[in-house]
């Protein structure tokens, strides 16, 4: 099943594209690589999930900020790609997570995203290599941020 008519499967709504919050691109294509910039959990409605993960709010809001990061990546890829048939597979996620020092479960909160890829694209190319760090801080206070690299259909 393609990507596009997964996206429509699973009842999954795309919030608008997010504009650049700076001076970069959303996305950079170099050969069949497709660079996505930092992207925050961007909701439909064009608020963000905010809070620090351990202290302000919990692991599933983490989740599903993470989630919700994905969802917003997803979008800029259709609105730049024209389709998301074009994503060959996931290679590189850096998963970065607003959280207070003594949190410890970073990765279970970056599943949030990692789930959603496997889910579109399927367990083996909607998973790649990733790491999932904690910040002290992110833009705006949001729970999540996510950048990563896409192989593309040649």
């Amino acid at each position: 099943m393609s990507a596009d008519a997964k996206i429509a499967e699973l009842g999954l709504e795309l919030p608008e594209a997010p504009k650049p919050g700076g001076v970069y691109k959303p996305l950079v294509i170099t050969g069949n690589k497709c660079y996505v910039s930092g992207h925050g959990p961007l909701r439909t409605d064009g608020t963000m999930y905010t809070g620090k993960v351990g202290s302000d709010v919990d692991q599933q809001h983490g989740y599903d900020a993470a989630r919700q990061t994905g969802l917003a990546i997803l979008a800029t890829l259709k609105a730049n790609l024209g389709s998301l048939d074009r994503i060959k597979c996931v290679v590189k996620t850096l998963g970065m997570v607003n959280c207070s020092p003594d949190f410890g479960n970073q990765p279970a909160v970056i599943n949030g995203f990692s789930d959603l890829m496997a889910e579109v694209f399927g367990a083996d190319a909607g998973v790649g290599a990733r790491s999932a760090v904690g910040m002290g801080a992110l833009p705006g206070n949001i729970s999540t941020e996510v950048e990563v690299i896409f192989e593309l259909n040649q």
